[in-house]
């Protein structure tokens, strides 16, 4: 889905659309049943995902008051009831299992999330992050070499945009966005 199609909303966070697709196909949510987003923000990975696969139920978690309005309001525009909408600081009690978890924010508690997000994923689930900050990617490498993962896989995405300057036109770049996935141990029972 292209970024435009979202409202979006001043100092709201959005994975963009390049980093969106890499994640959504990292997820492999074809045959999962529960999603749950982490720092939602304007809810773009929860929404896309549950466009694209209507029978996945989605936990869509974010603690800003503004991105909640603004994820609400994108929900009713592309209508997605089966995204789920929780306010709170992550990490929160919930009591559901997934088959996928995807971290879009940390809030600066990156090590408790990733231990949250894999004790709430079923055997063979996935976990897929994404971060700007060098510091959030080599904390969360240093962090899964302890934990029971597999398959751990990371990109640097760097992207620029055309765009008009002036009577011409350049390429606009985009922050470089770090992307890691991997698959939580065991056998999907």
């Amino acid at each position: 889905m292209k970024d435009e199609l979202f409202l979006r909303g001043a100092r709201v966070p959005m994975t963009k659309e390049v980093v969106r697709t890499q994640a959504l196909d990292r997820l492999q949510l074809q045959h999962a049943t529960h999603l749950i987003d982490i720092g939602a923000g304007t809810g773009s990975v929860s929404l896309e995902a549950a466009i694209r696969y209507p029978q996945l139920q989605v936990s869509a978690i974010e603690r800003n008051p503004d991105a909640l309005a603004l994820m609400a309001e994108n929900r009713q525009l592309f209508n997605c009831p089966n995204v789920e909408i929780i306010s709170g600081y992550a990490p929160v009690e919930l009591n559901v299992m997934a088959d996928a978890v995807f971290i879009g924010g940390s809030g600066g508690q990156l090590t408790e999330l990733i231990d949250w997000s894999l004790a709430h994923l079923h055997p063979a689930g996935r976990l897929v992050m994404t971060f700007i900050l060098l510091e959030n990617l080599t904390c969360a490498i240093a962090h899964l070499e302890q934990c029971a993962v597999s398959e751990v896989d990371c990109l640097q995405l760097q992207v620029a945009q055309f765009t008009r300057l002036g009577s011409g036109h350049y390429f606009k770049p985009n922050n470089p966005t770090y992307l890691i996935s991997c698959l939580k141990e065991g056998s999907h029972d």
